[in-house]
């Protein structure tokens, strides 16, 4: 059994990440705004909000964190605000850094530790309107290659650059039959992403599966960063 640390991921990726691995015995904390949908699975929940870098409750040791807090805010460069820029890179890149410095004392228990990152398609692939998120998840894959190398080799860091997905978050970009549809077809897999195949993949990278993965940027985008069909 494994005890793995969740900041965020109340519902989504996140919400579908703890049933797989409570399923599989391990234990979970989970630090979120919203406790009960997780507390429902029998995960220990404390509150947490990104922006407010607040102070984590830790057991002794840990055997894996995953970050799921996230932001979408797509607007036109011009519209993009001080504000905005510093918003995303709290929520997607600070928060991160806030976390993983408070639990490595406790990863570093572990004989064998992983972290698991989100990232997104829109760093790699040039996307309009995505200026301000991409440059935040940008500093997210510094960040994992940066820690990959120095927490070698006790602790694994890796991260999934997903395209949208199917969340609560991602919500207003699928909220009608057209927009999902004309979402689906931008992917050459013609779909839009599963959050139970992406819990898989984070199940995956916690796990002794993937002992001899560390440094990666893992695209989980249905091809759109790699595959070009016409």
């Amino acid at each position: 059994m494994k005890t793995i640390l969740m900041i965020g991921g109340n519902t989504g990726i996140g919400y579908e990440a703890a049933k797989k691995l409570k399923s599989a015995g391990h234990r979970v904390i989970a630090a979120v705004r919203e406790a009960a949908p997780l507390e429902a699975l029998g995960v220990e929940t404390q509150p947490f909000e990104a922006t407010a870098l607040s102070e984590l409750d830790l057991p002794e040791v840990l055997d894996g964190l995953v970050y799921f807090p996230g932001s979408i805010n797509l607007k036109p460069f011009h519209r993009l605000t001080a504000s905005d820029f510093e918003n995303d890179y709290a929520i997607n890149a600070q928060g991160a850094v806030h976390c993983l410095q408070q639990a490595l004392p406790a990863l570093k228990k572990s004989p064998q530790a992983s972290v698991v990152l989100f990232s997104s398609v829109a760093v790699q692939t040039g996307m309009p309107f995505h200026a301000s998120i991409a440059m935040a998840k940008g500093a997210v894959e510094g960040l994992t290659r940066s820690l990959a190398a120095e927490l070698a080799p006790r602790i694994r860091v890796n991260a999934i650059a997903p395209s949208l997905t199917d969340t609560p978050l991602a919500a207003p970009l699928l909220n009608a039959e057209a927009k999902r549809e004309a979402s689906a077809k931008r992917h050459p897999l013609n779909q839009v992403g599963d959050p139970a195949d992406l819990a898989s993949l984070v199940s995956l990278l916690l796990g002794e599966e993937s002992k001899f993965i560390t440094g990666q940027v893992l695209a989980a985008d249905g091809g759109m960063s790699s595959v070009k069909l016409f």
